[in-house]
This record gives structure tokens, C-alpha cells and sequence, in this order.
């Protein structure tokens, strides 16, 4: 009887590292998860839209060349009298490098009219030149935007994966903390199971006379134990799956809560660097050319020398020579060049002090963006090479902490043979099995912190596609 009592207490540390959940569960595996929250979480549709606003505003700055048509009609009746009538109609077409050209038709009439505004009976037509020889010839408010906006694609681009990559990061620590708090369940759920045969085979060796009674307070005192850390664990799980819920959604926006029958990937640390594409960093250097967060910066450098030439431009004098040809309608085809229209505008501040301001002020913008690029790429480069050697430093010490949980575990089963032999106490091998489990517990912490490790380097590298 003592042997077959014996034996129950020591078949209770086979159970642990199956699953608990049999058949029943069903892996949701990683790269799995990692592709509902790429296609539909709602923050990473909303980074995609950033490309789309990029290239709606490079649409509204290109409006800027639209060809336009104008007519301004003016009527005045008093007393059955016509006053004016005045139609003034044109078209315009402005072009790339400031130069913009007009035709036009007015037929003005009426008793009170401007002699300024009287034209021959059928009206008078023109056709007519406008070209800035200062200001505006080779870079202008239009042209700067359209270039802008062809550059902010670009920005919008490199931004858009740097939104993703921080949602794509966050979703992979909800997904860690499940699998940790998983495997926690499972630790305590194993640990309880033999606590409770222990307790029931040692209160059968009391009965037999086999045992003291104190040996029963000692085995209950683990089984409380036991149940206490089961219990705390269950309720992180519980808290790890909501928030883990909270990454997960289906097409038209439509929120999912994960299914206690689904447990996270078992092998994860097998499949980690695959999944994040950061077995290849580890094994050879990273160039940062391509990095959103360069690209982002110097786009933005590119934007700001922009602005910096238009501001420039902005120290030459304001020059605008316009030349209109006239014309009746009846005698277009006879090109009397004698019949013109002529304009000149020119204007020019004396000191220029709010240009010369505004040029400043646009080169130390240019100056402190390029010093957060410099600093930004160091920062980058230590950032890889650190999270590299953490990396590494914490496979080796995966494996000594699993060569140490199979030295407990030997502990154990040898104390457990003691105690079968009546040379041991359950206070010992309670003992050793608490040493088992913090050391099981700590693997546990160490794989977690592994996959946190691997996923900060696959937000350092911030390419989620």
C-alpha cells in the first residue's frame, strides 16, 4: 500500500510540460496574429491614409496650373435708361515657370459709360503675355508647392511605416504577455495537480500509521500555495486576453475577442526571428539608407531647402512685364501689331529686412533638422548594435536557465526517492520544488524578455511590411 501511495506521489512530476487543453486547443500562432493587425487593425488603415492625403494635396497643388475661365458681367438700368453694360470674359492659362497667358473678350456699351472701358461695336478681343523677370521666373509659390507635394509622398510614405511599425510593436507585447501568463497557468495548473495528489497520498500513509500528522499541514500548506498562485495567474491570463483583444479586427472595423480555445504558439522561439525578419540583421550588418526614419528627415530637409529657395527668391525685385495684343473680332486675322496693350509693375523694399529674416530663419531650420539627422543615425547604429548583443546575451542565458530547471528537477526526484525510503520530510521536497518552480518561472521570464528583445530590434529596423 505504502508503494502504490508512493508511487502516485511521484507520478505527478510527469504532468508537467503537457497540455493541459488536449486536443481541444488550437495554436494562433504569431505571424498569424501579426497579419490580422497589418490588414485590419483601424491604426494601421489610418497610416495607409497618409499616402492618400500625400497625393490629395499633390492633386490640389497642381490645381494651382488649372486653366481658368473668368467673366465678370456689370449692368446698370435707371429709368429706362441703360447706364453700362459691361462684359468682361477671359481665359487663362498660367504655366510652369511663372509666365502666364490670357485671352479675353469685352463688349462694353451705354450711355454713362468709362471712357476707359469703350471698345468697338462687336467687341474687342486680346491675346496677351505676362512674364515676372524678377520674382516668380524660376521659382514661385505654385511651383515650390507642386514640388513640396511630390516630396511629401515620399514623407508620407516613410511616416506611414513608423505608425504601423509602433502599432505592429505594440500588438507583439499584448501577444508576449499572453503567451507568459499562458505559460504561467499551465506551470501553476501542473504543480497544483501534483500538490493535490501529494497531499491525498500523504494522508493516506497517516491513516496507515505510515506518516505524522504534521506531515498533512505541511502538504496542505503547499496545496494552498499552489491554488493561490493558480488563481493570481488565471487573472492575468484573463486581463492579458482582453488586451490582446484589443489588436484584433476583421474587415469593416468589426472588434474580436480571442476564444479561451486558442492558446499561443507553443515553439514561438523557433519562429520569432523568421516572423520579424530579424534573423538576417543578426547575421549581417544594416545599411540605414532606407530606414523610414532617415528618409523621413531628409525629406523633410528637402522640403525645407525648398522653402528656403523660394525665400530666396524673394530678395530680387518684383518685375512683371505684360504685353496684350487688341483686336475686333471681324479683323483677327490682320495683325495690326500697332494695336496693343502694355503693363509694368515693379516693386522692391529698401532694406529687405523681413526676406532677409524669413531666409534666416528657413537655413536654421535646414541646420537643426540635418543636426537631429546626424544624431539620429548614431543613435540608430548603437540601438541595432545593442539590441543585438542583448539578443545574444539572452539565448545563453535561455539555456543555462533550462540546464539549471533540469538540475532542479533531478533535485526533486531524488529528494522524492529519499522520501519513499522514509529519509526525507515533506518540507523538503516542498523545498525543492519551489526551487524548481521559481527556476521554471524565470525561464519563463527570459523567454519573454527574448521575444520583447527581438521585437524592440524589428521597431528599431521599422519596416512592417
Amino acid at each position: 500500500m505504502k508503494q502504490v501511495i508512493v508511487i502516485l506521489l511521484l507520478l505527478g512530476q510527469f504532468a508537467f510540460g503537457q497540455n493541459l487543453n488536449g486536443n481541444l486547443s488550437e495554436e494562433f500562432t504569431y505571424n498569424e496574429f501579426l497579419g490580422y493587425v497589418k490588414k485590419y487593425h483601424p491604426l494601421v488603415k489610418n497610416a495607409n491614409l497618409e499616402i492618400n492625403k500625400a497625393q490629395a494635396n499633390l492633386m490640389m497643388a497642381r490645381g494651382g496650373f488649372d486653366p481658368k475661365i473668368e467673366v465678370d458681367f456689370k449692368e446698370k438700368q435707371f429709368k429706362n435708361t441703360e447706364y453700362y453694360s459691361l462684359l468682361n470674359s477671359s481665359f487663362k492659362i498660367p504655366t510652369w515657370y511663372g509666365v502666364e497667358i490670357k485671352a479675353s473678350f469685352d463688349n462694353n456699351e451705354g450711355i454713362y459709360l468709362n471712357p476707359e472701358n469703350t471698345v468697338p461695336n462687336q467687341g474687342l478681343t486680346s491675346l496677351g503675355i505676362t512674364i515676372p523677370l524678377g520674382q516668380g521666373l524660376f521659382i514661385n509659390q505654385r511651383m515650390t508647392d507642386v514640388r513640396k507635394a511630390k516630396v511629401q509622398i515620399q514623407l508620407s510614405e516613410a511616416e506611414r511605416k513608423l505608425q504601423a511599425i509602433a502599432v505592429l510593436y505594440d500588438a507583439s507585447i499584448a501577444y508576449f504577455n499572453w503567451k507568459k501568463n499562458y505559460s504561467e497557468v499551465q506551470l501553476y495548473e501542473t504543480y497544483n495537480k501534483n500538490a493535490q495528489i501529494r497531499f491525498d497520498g500523504i494522508k493516506s500513509l497517516i491513516k496507515a500509521g505510515d506518516k505524522r500528522a504534521i506531515d498533512s499541514v505541511e502538504a496542505g500548506i503547499s496545496l494552498k500555495s499552489r491554488l493561490l498562485s493558480l488563481e493570481d495567474s488565471q487573472l492575468k491570463l484573463n486581463k492579458a486576453k482582453l488586451e490582446l483583444s484589443n489588436f484584433l479586427w476583421l474587415e469593416n472595423s468589426i472588434p474580436l475577442e480571442i476564444s479561451d480555445e486558442l492558446i499561443p504558439e507553443l515553439d514561438l522561439e523557433e519562429t520569432i526571428q523568421e516572423t520579424l525578419k530579424t534573423n538576417d540583421l543578426l547575421n549581417k550588418e544594416f545599411t540605414l539608407e532606407n530606414h523610414p526614419k532617415i528618409n523621413a528627415l531628409e525629406n523633410k530637409i528637402e522640403i525645407l531647402n525648398l522653402e528656403k529657395k523660394l525665400k530666396a527668391n524673394m530678395l530680387l525685385p518684383k518685375i512683371d512685364v505684360g504685353y496684350t495684343y487688341l483686336s475686333e473680332p471681324s479683323y483677327i486675322d490682320n495683325y495690326q501689331f500697332e494695336d496693343y496693350k502694355i503693363g509694368l509693375n515693379f516693386s522692391f523694399p529698401l532694406f529687405l529686412r523681413k526676406e532677409r529674416g524669413n531666409l534666416k530663419l528657413a537655413k536654421f531650420k535646414i541646420q537643426e533638422t540635418e543636426f537631429i539627422l546626424n544624431l539620429e543615425k548614431v543613435q540608430l547604429s548603437n540601438k541595432i548594435s545593442a539590441q543585438k548583443i542583448e539578443i545574444q546575451s539572452l539565448q545563453k542565458q535561455n539555456l543555462i536557465i533550462k540546464k539549471l530547471a533540469q538540475d532542479y528537477t533531478l533535485m526533486l526526484k531524488s529528494e522524492e526517492r529519499l522520501f519513499s525510503f522514509g529519509e526525507s520530510s515533506m518540507f523538503l521536497i516542498n523545498s525543492r520544488e519551489n526551487n524548481l518552480i521559481s527556476s521554471q518561472l524565470a525561464s519563463i521570464v527570459l523567454e519573454n524578455r527574448y521575444f520583447i528583445s527581438n521585437s524592440e530590434l524589428f521597431k528599431i529596423m521599422a519596416n512592417p511590411d
